[in-house]
């Protein structure tokens, strides 16, 4: 199941959100409007929902959390992108990285705490 939202994710959303893989959820977040598309099973799905609903692309950014050690990686074929500076599947750009796990505690604060 997918989630889109501007808000955190509720505990029984974040429940949903597990279906896919258990103790892992994969996030494509959109760093400038605070929109996360959770729960996909390839991130370019998530990516589609929000460029769908009017996102940048060089705005989003793909990754995930680790339910059990609450560990928020920037890993993700969608972040491969020359023209911007990140020839790897991991956030190069350290601001957007903290940005992209900052959001992260934000959309996830039942796990992380407010």
């Amino acid at each position: 199941m997918i989630i889109t939202k501007s808000e955190p994710f509720t505990i029984t959303e974040i429940q949903q959100l597990r279906e896919q893989f258990d103790s892992y959820i994969k996030t494509v977040i959109d760093v400038e409007n605070r929109i996360c598309s959770a729960g996909c099973d390839r991130h370019f799905e998530s990516e589609k929902i929000l460029l769908d609903r009017g996102s940048k692309q060089e705005d989003i950014w793909g990754g995930g959390i680790d339910l059990e050690t609450k560990t928020i990686d920037g890993n993700s074929f969608i972040n491969i992108r020359p023209t911007q500076g990140n020839t790897s599947n991991e956030i190069q750009d350290s601001d957007i990285r903290k940005s992209f796990e900052e959001i992260t505690k934000y959309f996830f604060d039942s796990i992380y705490g407010k």
